[in-house]
C-alpha cells in the first residue's frame, strides 16, 4: 500500500480533515498529524521557543499540541518515516479557500509546503464556503477530487518538479453542478482592513482581526485565468505552487538598477 501523511490547519478535530481521512483511507495508508487547536492564517511557521507533545487519539492518528502544520511535518516524517518517506503529503481540506496571495498566510499551504521541502509530492486542498456559520459542511465534491488526483498520482506520477506543490480549491458545487477542472493562475487578492476595536469588562481596548471580502482582479498580461475566476466559474482550480520566490523577471533590472547607483 502507498502511504499518505495528513495535516491541516483547522486541528485535529476537523470535518474537513476527518472527511480527507474518510476519503483516502481505502486506497492508501493514511497518517495523521494534526494542530490539537484551530491555526487558521499561522503560514509556514516552526515552534522553535517550547516543546511540542504528539497525542495519540487513534491508531496512526495523532494531535500536536500548540503544533502548526508545518510542526505536524515536520514532526511526523521525523517519527513515522525515518527509513521511507510516504508516497504523499496532503494538507487539508481546508474550512474555507486558499486562493491568491492568501496561500502566504495559509497554515494548509505551508503544511504542504514541509513535505515539499522534503522532496515528497505534496498537496493542499481547500474548500470554499458560501455560509461559515454551518455546523456541518458538505466534502462531497472534495473528496471525490481528491481521490481522483490521487488515485491519478499513484498510477503514473506526481505531475510537478522537485520543490513545487499543487494547490487545490474547490467549489461550493456538488459533483453533478461542477464544470471540471481549471489549471490556473494564483489571482491578484484584494484587501480591506477588517480589524475590530473594542473594550473587555475591564475597559483594556483589544483588536480581533476579521475575515477579508473575497474580492480580487484578473492579473495584467496574465497566461491562464485565476484560481478565484475559475471557482467563480464553477471549476476546480489547480494551481501550481513553486517554492522559489525569487522574481526572476526582475533579476536583471535589479542588476541594471544597482550598477547604475
Amino acid at each position: 500500500m502507498k502511504t499518505i501523511l495528513l495535516t491541516n490547519d483547522d486541528g485535529f478535530h476537523s470535518q474537513g480533515l476527518l472527511a480527507l481521512k474518510e476519503a483516502l483511507c481505502e486506497i492508501a495508508d493514511v497518517f495523521i498529524v494534526a494542530p490539537s487547536s484551530e491555526k487558521s492564517a499561522c503560514g509556514h511557521g516552526l515552534t522553535l521557543s517550547k516543546p511540542l507533545k504528539m497525542i495519540e487519539i487513534e491508531k496512526n492518528f495523532y494531535k500536536l499540541d500548540n503544533g502548526t502544520p508545518s510542526d505536524c511535518i515536520y514532526l511526523g516524517l521525523h517519527e513515522f518515516f525515518k527509513t521511507k518517506k510516504p508516497d504523499l503529503v496532503i494538507s487539508g481540506i481546508n474550512l474555507g479557500s486558499n486562493m491568491g496571495e492568501d496561500i502566504t498566510y495559509s497554515g494548509t499551504v505551508a503544511g504542504a509546503m514541509e513535505g515539499a521541502i522534503y522532496g515528497i509530492p505534496s498537496i493542499a486542498i481547500s474548500q470554499v464556503l458560501k455560509n461559515w456559520e454551518k455546523s456541518h459542511h458538505d466534502f462531497s465534491l472534495a473528496k471525490e477530487c481528491i481521490t481522483h488526483i490521487v488515485k491519478q498520482i499513484f498510477s503514473s506520477t506526481f505531475p510537478l518538479q522537485d520543490r513545487k506543490l499543487l494547490n487545490i480549491n474547490i467549489p461550493n458545487l456538488t459533483s453533478s453542478t461542477f464544470k471540471g477542472y481549471k489549471v490556473t493562475q494564483a489571482g491578484y487578492r484584494i484587501y480591506e482592513n477588517s480589524a475590530q476595536k473594542s473594550k473587555n469588562p475591564r475597559g483594556e481596548e483589544y483588536f480581533w482581526l476579521g475575515l477579508h471580502p473575497l474580492k480580487w482582479r484578473e492579473r495584467a498580461n496574465a497566461t491562464l485565468i485565476s484560481d478565484f475566476q475559475a471557482i467563480s466559474e464553477g471549476y476546480v482550480s489547480l494551481t501550481p505552487i513553486t517554492l522559489d520566490l525569487t522574481s526572476m523577471q526582475d533579476l536583471q533590472p535589479l542588476q541594471d538598477w544597482i550598477n547604475n547607483d
